[in-house]
């Protein structure tokens, strides 16, 4: 398992001004503006490193510093504007937990659904339907429409099912698990054994302990650049020092 990534930057269009009317639009397709109504941002800009086998990677940076959308270019969620991204190995994203579920669907049905999403066949979804449902202590409930869940149900099932499969490569980004103490206790011993099961894990977290626990390597983004890759302890010490 590996991740290839070469002059990799992430460009977004940031706009100055409201959404001009249809006649404002057409007028201006005929003139020049002398000046532009949008400004280009790089969120990230001309990254590269590698991932091998066996790599537990740390991302850190201020908020903004582009280590978000790294990890939604690493998952195909977002396209490079340049340079490239070369993943072996099957990648499991836990970015948004529950950001797929439709607010009218049973929970059964939302695991269907957001199953899909997460790129599981029907077949492996059917495998771990009964354990998921389990796990996230939903029996009950399973078949009623997951608008009438509370906030804690809702992330449990959500969790659930993001933790359900063994990943190649797991990508992690401040993950939260929603319930009361026993489920968060739970919640975080399974954390720890998916971790332990990828072949490769890349998390991005604000909380430095946590990362310099679980890490061999931190990568330290800052305005869309790389900064510093390197022994945790290194990488974090001079970021403390600055920040």
């Amino acid at each position: 398992m590996s991740i290839y990534i070469e002059n990799l930057s992430v460009k977004f269009r940031i706009y100055h001004d409201s959404s001009p009317s249809l006649k404002d639009y057409a007028s201006n397709l005929f003139k020049r503006s002398k000046q532009s109504r949008y400004s280009d941002f790089l969120a990230v800009n001309d990254v590269s490193f590698d991932i091998n086998s066996g790599d537990r990677v740390g991302i850190i940076g201020h908020n903004g510093a582009g280590k978000s959308t790294l990890l939604k270019a690493l998952c195909s969620i977002y396209s490079p504007s340049e340079g490239k991204i070369i993943v072996n190995g099957r990648i499991a994203p836990l970015l948004e937990i529950g950001a797929g579920f439709h607010p009218e669907f049973t929970g059964r049905e939302n695991i269907y659904l957001n199953g899909a999403i997460l790129g599981f066949s029907k077949g492996e979804i059917g495998a771990i339907e009964a354990e998921v449902i389990a796990f996230a202590e939903l029996e009950e409930f399973i078949d009623t429409p997951v608008k009438y869940y509370s906030t804690g149900m809702y992330m449990r099932l959500a969790f659930s099912l993001a933790t359900a499969m063994e990943p190649d490569i797991l990508v992690l980004d401040e993950i939260f698990a929603g319930g009361d103490a026993a489920f968060m206790k739970k919640a975080r011993a399974r954390m720890h054994d998916l971790i332990d099961k990828s072949n490769i894990m890349i998390m991005v977290s604000h909380d430095h302990e946590l990362v310099r626990s679980l890490c061999n390597r931190l990568i330290w983004l800052d305005h869309g650049k790389l900064v510093a890759d390197g022994p945790p302890d290194k990488v974090l010490n001079r970021y403390l020092d600055i920040n």
